[in-house]
């Protein structure tokens, strides 16, 4: 049996997809400007609605501090002013990304078959879910422990004045960097989808995963020690090899086998 090649595959994927109703240069950007359009709007509405709530918002932030008795400072007059506009634009997009990921859903639609178009529900529940369970994972289990270990360990005996910029930027790479990490499954299923890897393939490469898996952890660990670079990998690794599930179960050749007619 030939070894796998996901150049190849990648290749016999689009091939496949070539017979596909098919879309001229212009209706695609049409279609694509009518996407970003409605996110754009959703994205609006759902920044209007964080606004409306940027006060429980702002206390949901600084919540780690408030436990670790610290306060925030700011040094220029536009300080509280952005920390609101960006709480409200996280927010606002968190609210509004089920509406976002269904506007991309439609637009790569058309280039996939009838039944693959099934996953769209699982897809949108999936991504959310993913991006919140890191994003709750980074609050609750890394922030605080972060902003301790930084504070009063490495910082003991000092005087810290955290501004209200630095704080939110801190925060959100925190937060928005996990929420991102845990959607590896996500590209691994779109990857399996269309035939590029599976689960062979990324069993047999799981030791350059890992690598990577350790050089993004340790990108956006706010901590440089080892015990923290491991607690950012270790739901990520899980994660690949829940990958590795997904694409056993939604690779092409497993669904060709399973829908075809017994003899």
């Amino acid at each position: 049996m030939a070894d796998f090649d996901p150049i190849d595959r990648a290749r016999k994927a689009v091939s496949d997809r070539a017979e596909l109703p098919g879309m001229s240069l212009m209706e695609h950007l049409e279609e694509l400007r009518k996407r970003i359009i409605n996110s754009a709007i959703f994205l609006f509405v759902g920044m209007v609605i964080g606004w409306i709530f940027r006060v429980r918002l702002y206390g949901i932030i600084k919540k780690p501090l408030d436990d670790l008795h610290l306060d925030l400072y700011f040094n220029h007059p536009t300080d509280a002013l952005n920390l609101y506009l960006k709480t409200a634009l996280v927010g606002g997009a968190i609210i509004a990304s089920p509406f976002i990921l269904y506007q991309v859903w439609l637009f790569i639609s058309p280039g996939m078959y009838a039944n693959e178009k099934k996953y769209v529900w699982p897809f949108m529940t999936a991504t959310v879910g993913l991006f919140l369970c890191g994003a709750f994972f980074g609050y609750h289990y890394v922030l605080e422990n972060a902003v301790r270990v930084l504070v009063f360990d490495f910082g003991k005996g000092l005087h810290p004045l955290l501004t209200i910029d630095e704080y939110t930027g801190f925060f959100l790479s925190i937060i928005l960097g996990l929420g991102i990490c845990f959607e590896l499954p996500i590209l691994i299923f779109f990857l399996s989808l269309f035939g590029i890897v599976d689960a062979k393939f990324l069993l047999r490469n799981f030791r350059y995963a890992i690598m990577v898996i350790f050089i993004v952890a340790a990108t956006i660990c706010p901590m440089q020690d080892p015990f923290s670079m491991c607690l950012f990998a270790s739901p990520m690794l899980f994660l690949y090899f829940f990958g590795v599930a997904i694409a056993w179960y939604v690779h092409p050749n497993r669904r060709k086998r399973k829908e075809a007619p017994a003899v």
